[in-house]
């Protein structure tokens, strides 16, 4: 019962928040010069031309109007109608998201993964060679820029050794897939389709691989400072000054001390890379989210910035929530309750 008041307590401080964004994005995409009315009409059009998209649009009432009725349509879960597409905006996002999801959760899991080991592993070896490698290749890392990355992924991984399919789709179009929430992997599992699976898997590979090798630096010096922190700290030297099994003192001390701080921080990679993701699809020819939202902002399409803005700070409210209730879990000097 605490845990549930201490989430619906964290959901009602977060609608304010969420409000804030609405606004601020419906005001900020109209200040902006450019008229996406322009951008469907080309330059030839007339005034009549130009009348008449706008009122297609609703483009012609006031702001305050305009925004009422955006919030109307959020509270139904209708996101507007796309200028440059003409297609409903919620229809194009539900199928957008959910390859950019998969993705990016896979992505941060290989990560997560590979810092906590290798994060670990360094602390125990600090200032030794071992170190001092996990370190300079987890600064190379961070500044490999991740388009960079991805094109020499696809050189070697597809052009020279053929391991991986080309960068075009998401899955093989012979496998018989029937498209259920858009994410490739979730839908062949889903379906029982074996042939679908390897195909989804083998056309995630390089492009989980790129993002992956991106945000695993920032986690893995994260890492590797939280377990040097409990390596040095008091109660951590007078556990082994009694004897305490080396297993136990990793399983029951260093490990548990340093994943207490990695939710908060994999929350914020994960919200980052839901919105940057836009240079990985665009080098694998991903057709997710990123792209969906790129391609909006270049012409001005309000419908299509409002909601991409608004899924982009929910993800980040959402998966602080869930760090939130993950760090409390694990640490018990932080209260649900409180």
């Amino acid at each position: 019962m605490r845990l549930l008041r201490f989430v619906a307590r964290r959901l009602v401080q977060l609608l304010p928040v969420l409000l804030g964004v609405i606004v601020l994005t419906f005001i900020l995409v109209r200040i902006l010069p450019g008229d996406p009315i322009q951008t469907i009409l080309g330059p030839n059009y007339t005034e009549e031309d130009a009348a008449a998209a706008r009122a297609r649009y609703g483009l012609d009432q006031p702001l305050w109007k305009q925004f009422l009725d955006y919030l109307g349509g959020l509270a139904t879960g209708d996101l507007g109608t796309s200028i440059q597409s003409g297609g409903s905006v919620s229809a194009e996002l539900a199928e957008r998201i959910g390859p950019t999801l998969e993705l990016v959760i896979l992505a941060l899991a290989v990560a997560l993964l590979l810092a906590t080991v290798l994060g670990i592993w360094s602390a125990r070896r600090a200032y030794r060679l071992g170190d001092h490698t996990i370190r300079v290749v987890a600064l190379a890392g961070n500044s490999l820029p991740d388009f960079w990355l991805g094109l020499v992924l696809i050189l070697v991984g597809y052009s020279l050794l053929g391991w991986f399919p080309a960068p075009s789709g998401r899955v093989d179009p012979d496998v018989g897939l029937t498209p259920i929430t858009g994410a490739e992997l979730v839908d062949a599992l889903l379906t029982g389709n074996g042939p679908a699976i390897g195909s989804a898997l083998s056309h995630l590979a390089l492009p989980v691989a790129t993002l992956a090798i991106v945000i695993t630096a920032p986690l893995l010096r994260s890492v590797r400072a939280s377990a040097l922190e409990v390596l040095n700290s008091e109660s951590y030297t007078a556990a082994a000054a009694h004897g305490l099994k080396e297993r136990l003192l990793l399983r029951g001390y260093l490990v548990r001390a340093t994943l207490v701080r990695l939710p908060q921080l994999a929350a914020l990679v994960f919200g980052f890379s839901i919105g940057s993701t836009v240079l990985v699809e665009y080098v694998y020819s991903w057709q997710g989210f990123g792209q969906w939202a790129l391609r909006g902002l270049l012409y001005r399409d309000y419908p299509v910035i409002q909601a991409s803005v608004v899924v982009i700070a929910t993800c980040y409210l959402l998966v602080f929530l869930i760090a939130d209730v993950l760090q409390a879990m694990l640490d018990p000097k932080v209260r649900i309750d409180g």
